[in-house]
């Protein structure tokens, strides 16, 4: 709870999660420490050509969550597929968290943030660095190593491997 409002304190952390990695529930591990309810908001983005369908991503995500150890609040999965902002104001979220591995994804999401600042004031944007174990890994990075026959078993959990093999063909 909030000691200034007495609200509950709601984060969103938003992604594609094609599919969602360790460094993912890293952060969200971390995020939840800061809440009192994090939403994770998986987006149905057609754009990026995700190789899961939404429901499949929606699925896998709350697999990798219901299996986590260390969860410091409720977490809550979600699907959108509306402006960020719009979603974050939709669910009374306080803050939304951005994961940074590098300087290359500050640009991104500086540009972002400050766009997101002017649709909604109200609402903070929470930057958390990459743990050094997790810098290299991304969704993407994984998609393509494992269909090219790389071990990108240390990098997901086993249940997201299994679904990564059969949508694969592996």
């Amino acid at each position: 709870m909030s000691e200034k409002t007495g609200k509950k304190l709601i984060g969103v952390y938003p992604g594609t999660f094609d599919p969602m990695t360790k460094g993912h529930l890293h952060l969200i591990k971390r995020a939840s420490k800061i809440v009192d309810h994090l939403i994770i908001a998986v987006a149905d983005n057609t754009k990026k050509g995700p190789l899961f369908t939404i429901d499949e991503r929606v699925a896998m995500a709350q697999a990798d969550i219901d299996s986590m150890y260390e969860k410091y609040c409720t977490i809550e999965i979600r699907p959108f597929n509306n402006l960020l902002i719009h979603f974050a104001r939709d669910v009374n979220a306080s803050c939304i968290f951005r994961g940074l591995r590098a300087t290359s994804d500050f640009e991104f999401e500086f540009q972002m943030t400050g766009m997101n600042a002017k649709l909604d004031a109200n609402i903070e944007t929470v930057f958390l660095m990459a743990a050094d174990k997790w810098q290299f890994v991304s969704s993407s990075f994984v998609k393509e190593i494992h269909a090219l026959g790389g071990d990108v078993s240390e990098v997901i959990t086993p249940a997201t491997h299994e679904k990564l093999n059969n949508k694969q063909g592996r």
